[in-house]
């Protein structure tokens, strides 16, 4: 039988005086110091600590520090204080247009009340978290299911985060426990949408290209026959010029021709005898078959006359 609690501390008391508590030789004195040691028990500051007595919570408010059990009557099991993180695979959910989206979240908790942390997790912290997993994705389920995919994205997206983390601590509190913050880290579309959407923004984009070339080829068409027509018009008004400048230079070279004429006819037919011989002999091997004694050699046949 075991000694009773208060005969049990000032034994310990005792031996801890004389020093020899730790190197005592005498089974008696060593079964007591495992016993002493089974009834003492600490309590970090980030810890909570649970008293059961035969599978039955009697205490839960301890304060960091040293505290003492009954052995093989009471145990103790130690919950953590601290704020905890949820950081789950990304689910699935469907906007108000039907859209789908991949949602990666994260959620920070902690433990509120141990008792009731307790009672509905039996203090398996995987339970509490796949419960509370449930928890976040239904009431993401909610609020994606009333927002258009532009809201979720950026519009709503701080209010949305808000409600969560509202409407996730209403039904979290059964549980012991309390919601912290919940965070939406990325949104994305699936795989599939993805590529459908690259798929048709490439279309888009190609038919805008397209559009745009067909722009600039007619611009360039116009831009080209306006230029030839500049071209033309520069050209047939250069040629009406010519035209006509030539034809005040044949006026006037008829005008002169007309009074040199008029003025020794004899020497304007002489001119046009030495103009008749220099185009005939222009080029070399030119054979004329004519009278020596035609007009064309009148001036010839007239200077070998002495």
């Amino acid at each position: 039988m075991s000694k009773p609690l208060p005969d049990l501390l000032n034994f310990v008391d005792r031996k801890v005086r004389v020093g020899n508590f730790a190197t005592s030789k005498k089974s008696g004195d060593f079964r007591c110091a495992s016993r002493f040691g089974s009834s003492v028990f600490t309590v970090r500051e980030d810890q909570y600590a649970v008293l059961f007595r035969l599978g039955e919570i009697q205490r839960i408010d301890f304060e960091p520090g040293l505290h003492f059990k009954m052995p093989l009557v009471n145990n103790v099991i130690k919950f953590d204080r601290r704020i905890l993180s949820l950081d789950t695979q990304p689910e699935r959910f469907l906007t108000s247009e039907k859209k789908d989206v991949l949602v990666d979240s994260v959620v920070k908790w902690r433990i509120d009340n141990v008792e009731d942390y307790y009672t509905a997790t039996r203090g398996d912290e995987l339970r509490a978290q796949q419960t509370l997993g449930q928890i976040v994705k239904d009431r993401m389920r909610d609020e994606f299911n009333k927002r258009t995919l532009q809201q979720v994205v950026a519009d709503q997206r701080d209010e949305m985060m808000a409600n969560l983390k509202t409407a996730s601590n209403a039904s979290a509190s059964k549980l012991g426990i309390t919601v912290v913050d919940v965070r939406i880290k990325r949104i994305d579309l699936p795989e599939q949408v993805t590529d459908a959407v690259f798929q048709r923004m490439r279309s888009e984009r190609a038919q805008v290209a397209n559009a745009l070339r067909s722009k600039g080829a007619e611009v360039g068409e116009r831009e080209r026959a306006e230029a030839d027509r500049k071209v033309a018009v520069i050209l047939a008004e250069a040629e009406s010029q010519a035209q006509q400048i030539r034809g005040e230079g044949d006026a006037e070279a008829a005008e002169i021709y007309a009074r040199a004429y008029s003025a020794d006819p004899e020497f304007y037919a002489f001119h046009r005898s030495l103009e008749a011989y220099r185009q005939s002999f222009k080029a070399q091997g030119n054979v004329l078959v004519l009278d020596p004694d035609s007009e064309f050699f009148e001036y010839f046949n007239k200077v070998k006359k002495p």
